[in-house]
């Protein structure tokens, strides 16, 4: 009876040579460059031309946002335990989740399902708007604490316009945008997060990819900080809000006796 065989469609390894969705690996090394590869093992063939730069430009623009989100302090706080680089970066990325760096999933996956209905783009955004206001849902990838306009998301919808990858999903998070204004009296802005969904969907991405988007960027500042902490700073120093107060029972004593 014949084993049954774990098959991969990615990379072929054999002695002395390494094939990555075909291509010799040192072939690569040679002629493309990381966002090329990238997109190379995500979709199986190499990025044409306006793939390439959009990939380039989408995975430079989450590679650091400063040193307060929590996978930065959660890096740099194991580092400050006594930890190696990988475990510091390890536990940042272990802070990545629906709030901190899903948004990118969450988004491309409302603006995926809502993008096959056959009515004009205003109209459903409308509906999805009216959906979830009424259900008192935040919709991801809309608003920052910072930014009133995340200048990231300027530059990858130029590009996506330049480079033809301004389809129905970006049109359809434009109006969800206008939507939100006219619904809440205020603006949110499309940030980065919905930015990448909106252009990533048009690009043929599925939504599930959206939180390796996120990682692929991010590691590389994990690394910075992580090592930046272990250069510059001493180790168990004070990271975050230290400003806190308790509010639990006041003192007591045990009782006397057995329990």
């Amino acid at each position: 009876m014949a084993e049954d065989k774990w098959k991969t469609a990615i990379t072929e390894i054999k002695k002395g040579e390494i094939r990555v969705r075909g291509y010799d690996i040192v072939e690569l090394m040679q002629r493309l460059s990381f966002s090329d590869a990238v997109f190379l093992i995500l979709k199986g063939e190499l990025p044409k031309r306006e793939e390439s730069e959009m990939m380039r430009a989408i995975l430079v623009s989450g590679i650091d946002h400063g040193a307060t989100p929590p996978s930065v302090l959660s890096t740099r706080n194991v580092l400050s335990g006594g930890n190696s680089l990988n475990a510091a970066v390890a536990g940042g990325i272990l802070t990545i989740g629906d709030v901190h760096g899903g948004a990118i999933e969450r988004c491309a996956r409302i603006l995926q399902n809502w993008a096959r209905r056959p009515e004009e783009v205003s109209s459903i955004a409308k509906e999805l708007v009216s959906e979830f206001i009424y259900k008192r849902r935040r919709i991801p990838g809309f608003g920052h604490r910072l930014h009133e306009t995340d200048p990231r998301t300027i530059k990858l919808f130029q590009m996506a316009t330049e480079l033809n990858f301004s389809g129905r999903h970006m049109e359809l998070s434009k109006a969800v945008e206008a939507e939100l204004s006219a619904a809440l009296g205020k603006r949110l802005p499309i940030n980065v997060d919905g930015a990448i969904a909106a252009v990533t969907s048009d690009m043929g991405f599925d939504w599930r990819m959206g939180k390796g988007f996120f990682l692929f960027s991010r590691v590389a500042g994990l690394v910075a900080h992580a090592f930046e902490e272990m250069v510059r700073e001493r180790p168990m120093r004070r990271l975050g809000n230290w400003n806190f107060e308790y509010d639990g029972p006041e003192s007591r004593k045990l009782p006397d006796g057995p329990k």
